[in-house]
């Protein structure tokens, strides 16, 4: 293959990398202010440093897989040789930052899980007085889940206001809990209007008796097996992306020498054509004596000649 087509072909293969890996990078990034910064759901009030940090490692190499792909673009298309020394150099870097924040995020993913079973024991306990957005959070995660409390309606006995009525049993209990939410002799304390700022109870037999508990971890689990998908799949495009770049490395730097090869034979050629002819004629003024075999170069051979004629 031509070296020239070998170089198409290669930048082509950099450019789909690229691509690829800056869409997955970008990925990165929304789940990192996905952690970081939605207000609707619970990761946002789990108390977690290491939560934290996952979500901060992942937007840094979100922003970082950015600007590396940039370079990578810049160096493959401009055959700048510095610019692909620079991109493997961050590739490297990137990958070892991966690294560390998947293996942090699988070690501490039961302190996480934790983290967010004290957060919701929190929101319960607090219930109607934590703030909507939070009462909101916990009665969308039973209605979805079509569960009650975390690991079952006797949470709520921990309510503060639940907690108040002195009940021996969860009789009273979020609206959420129960199958239905219109008006009823055994719910009438439940509005048929659930999207109504203040927290809502009722009270009857219709709850649902399983915990929340089971349906966070399965989404909890869910969305660290995808970060950590995604991670994976970085680093994979990386290798592959750094086997393509020292290959078009070799090949811009082949290029470059047979370049200079080229430039130096066109001088050497351009001398020659160049070079005076008086140079060569010179050497006809040597005159070799026949007697002693040494060169007179002040009497050419025509001034012997015309002494011999004399």
């Amino acid at each position: 293959m031509k070296l020239e087509l070998k170089i198409q072909l290669l930048q082509f293969i950099s450019h789909v990398f690229n691509s690829v890996f800056l869409v997955l990078g970008l990925s990165v990034a929304g789940c990192a202010v996905w952690i970081l910064f939605d207000r609707g759901t619970l990761l946002t009030f789990v108390s977690s440093d290491e939560l934290r940090t996952v979500g901060a490692g992942l937007l840094l190499i979100g922003g970082v897989v950015v600007l590396v792909s940039l370079i990578g673009c810049a160096g493959a298309s401009g055959q700048n040789r510095l610019l692909l020394l620079v991109y493997l150099g961050l590739l490297i870097v990137l990958v070892l930052g991966q690294l560390f924040v998947t293996l942090l995020l699988l070690i501490n993913r039961d302190k996480i899980g934790q983290s967010l079973n004290d957060t919701v024991d929190d929101i319960i306990s607090l219930y109607g007085q934590s703030g909507h957005r939070k009462d909101q959070l916990m009665d969308d995660i039973q209605t979805h889940g079509r569960c009650c409390g975390r690991m079952g309606p006797s949470d709520w006995l921990k309510n503060s206001y639940i907690d108040s009525l002195n009940l021996t049993g969860p009789d009273v209990l979020p609206c959420s809990c129960f199958r239905t939410v219109q008006r009823s002799f055994n719910s009438s304390w439940c509005s048929d209007l659930p999207t109504l700022p203040d927290p809502q109870y009722g009270r009857g037999n219709g709850s649902y008796q399983q915990g929340c508990g089971k349906e966070l971890s399965d989404w909890l689990q869910e969305n660290a097996l995808t970060i950590v998908g995604m991670d994976v799949g970085l680093i994979l495009i990386q290798l592959l992306q750094f086997g393509v770049m020292v290959i078009l490395y070799r090949a811009f730097s082949r290029k470059a020498a047979l370049k200079r090869t080229r430039s130096l034979v066109d001088t050497d050629h351009a001398h020659l054509d160049h070079a005076p002819e008086d140079d060569y004629a010179e050497q006809n003024y040597g005159f070799v004596n026949n007697d002693d075999g040494l060169v007179d170069s002040t009497h050419p051979p025509y001034h012997h000649d015309n002494q011999n004629n004399r």
